[in-house]
C-alpha cells in the first residue's frame, strides 16, 4: 500500500515520488496531483515549541457529518478513478471524467 513520509509518496512498486507538500488529492474529472494547502481541516502544530500537542485548524467550522461527507465523496472518487481503470486503462482518455473538465 502507498503511503507518505517526509513529503515522498512511497508506491508499493517501489516507485517513490517527491511531493511539494504532504498531501494527494483527486478532482472530480478524476485527475490527480498535490493537494498542496491544508485549508478546509488541519492539524497546526504549537510553534512555542512547548509540551502542547498543538491545534485542529477548521477555517469554515466543519462539524463531523460535514467531515463524512467530504470524506464519502473523496473516497466515491477514488473508487470511480480505481473502475475507470479497470475499464479504460491508464493510456486511454476515456479514463477521465470529461463531464468534470468542461
Amino acid at each position: 500500500m502507498a503511503d507518505i513520509k517526509r513529503k515522498t509518496l512511497a508506491l508499493s512498486s517501489g516507485k517513490q515520488l517527491k511531493l511539494y507538500g504532504s498531501s494527494i488529492a483527486i478532482s472530480k474529472s478524476l485527475e490527480i496531483g498535490e493537494g498542496y494547502a491544508p485549508n478546509i481541516f488541519s492539524f497546526t502544530e504549537d510553534s512555542t515549541g512547548g509540551d502542547a500537542p498543538g491545534k485542529v485548524t477548521n477555517p469554515h467550522g466543519l462539524n463531523r457529518d460535514d467531515l463524512m461527507d467530504l470524506a464519502d465523496f473523496n473516497i466515491q472518487l477514488w473508487m470511480n478513478l480505481k473502475a475507470s481503470i479497470r475499464k479504460h486503462g491508464i493510456d486511454s482518455p476515456k479514463v477521465f471524467n470529461h463531464e468534470a473538465i468542461r
